[in-house]
């Protein structure tokens, strides 16, 4: 980790102490316990493991980076399946992976946490639409406050038949597009949603990217969508419209992602 992130960290995790009010784990083992979280699925890839990821609109699902990657390169996407709201061996739903897109600028095992954590986003577009009732596509905020409390839903190993709650822990400050927040991860976490539950409904403001510890205190590193995700769509609806896989600014399709900014919907 390089030094100045490291000192960075300890600065604040020595002014706000982390998970000093933190709600344990919930299991959301029942249909009626997972209910308003059956968008976050487990995302299988096939030869590797598995990652949590999030559905921003019907046939879109969101994740972390890293896990589409693997040391050859960018994983294909008929390695994924994305399992929305398993619980006990059965999904709400199932779909494959037709399209998998990432920042241009982000960089496998960089070494650079500054780089790799801030664009640590993946989005996979699914190969149909997922449309039921009981799973709708989560709204997402650009939009996040440092001290403010959230939430996280993963799966994780130990912990993989069925997703948990986490729902009260701390964004503990902010450095860019990081976000470092005392959010309980462990391996398998990757790509789960972080959200804001202070509203009506749920908002997405981040994703787990990765965990460490310091000073024997747990935190996790979360990726702030900023402008990393509305880039991401639009790259992946240029390539939708086999346009250049490049970013175009003000092009986003009018039934994209919805996205909530700051001072209102």
């Amino acid at each position: 980790m390089p030094r100045f992130i490291a000192l960075f960290l300890f600065l604040c995790l020595t002014s706000l102490p982390a998970g000093a009010q933190d709600a344990p784990l919930l299991s959301l083992q029942s249909a009626q316990d997972g209910r308003g979280w059956d968008g976050v699925g487990r995302l299988d890839i096939e030869g590797k493991g598995f990652c949590t990821a999030s559905l921003i609109r019907e046939d879109i699902v969101l994740t972390a980076a890293h896990c589409v990657f693997e040391p050859a390169g960018l994983i294909a996407a008929d390695r994924f399946t994305f399992n929305a709201g398993l619980r006990q061996g059965r999904a709400e739903a199932y779909r494959q992976v037709r399209r998998v897109v990432v920042h241009p600028d982000y960089r496998f095992r960089s070494g650079d946490i500054t780089t790799e954590v801030a664009l640590d986003l993946a989005l996979l577009q699914l190969d149909r639409p997922i449309r039921t009732t009981r799973i709708k596509p989560f709204a997402v905020s650009i939009a996040t406050r440092t001290g403010e409390d959230v939430g996280v839903v993963s799966y994780a190993h130990g912990r993989e038949t069925a997703p948990s709650l986490q729902d009260m822990c701390s964004v503990l400050a902010q450095e860019g597009n990081i976000l470092i927040m005392s959010c309980q991860v462990t391996y398998g976490a990757s790509g789960s949603p972080v959200f804001r539950l202070s509203g009506p409904q749920p908002q997405m403001v981040s994703i787990v990217s990765a965990m460490s510890d310091l000073n024997n205190q747990p935190v996790s590193l979360g990726t702030a969508f900023a402008t990393a995700l509305p880039d991401l769509l639009d790259i992946l609806d240029a390539a939708a419209l086999g346009l250049p896989n490049g970013i175009t600014p003000g092009q986003r399709n009018e039934t994209g992602a919805k996205f909530i900014r700051p001072g209102g919907g």
